[in-house]
């Protein structure tokens, strides 16, 4: 079993009419990201909010803000547990698809354009710089202090947009 020498969490969510068949995000609609990150007793925390940004989006955005903060404090060749309360997330880089969508130019296996392509492709670059990073899932707004921490830091940066 692995020994973990850094914990983060990450969510990202919005506040939009896209959360309903047929509905589209609005320039308007309120959105945000946030990291937990926790280490020697320590815990490094970030969030912040864009207006027009779907839930994928922002899961993506906390992801990607924690790995350059993770980087930032040289924490990078730690053993790193990411937990994410997102499938899309989790699913795309522990499948492998990720790196199938980089070799395949960024076409997904529907043979269309893989959605958020910027975010993706700049976490897929980020990655080789965390040799040592495992990522999980946990079911969100359940029993997962950590999950349900990011959760209210992300819905508190929105209150205040």
């Amino acid at each position: 079993m692995t020994s973990y020498s850094v914990t983060v969490y990450t969510d990202g969510g919005s506040r939009n009419t896209g959360n309903v068949k047929g509905g589209h995000v609005l320039s308007t609609d309120k959105a945000a990201w946030a990291y937990l990150i926790l280490y020697e007793s320590k815990k490094k925390t970030g969030s912040k909010g864009v207006f027009g940004a779907t839930n994928n989006q922002m899961e993506l955005s906390a992801v990607l803000e924690a790995l350059r903060k993770l980087y930032r404090m040289k924490l990078n060749q730690e053993n790193i547990l990411l937990i994410s309360d997102s499938k899309y997330v989790l699913d795309s880089i522990n499948k492998g698809w990720l790196y199938n969508w980089a070799k395949n130019n960024w076409i997904n296996s529907s043979k269309q354009a893989v959605k958020n392509r910027n975010l993706w492709e700049t976490i897929y670059k980020a990655l080789p710089y965390f040799p040592k990073i495992t990522f999980a899932w946990t079911k969100g707004h359940a029993n997962s202090d950590g999950n349900n921490y990011v959760d209210k830091l992300l819905k508190q940066t929105m209150d205040k947009m």
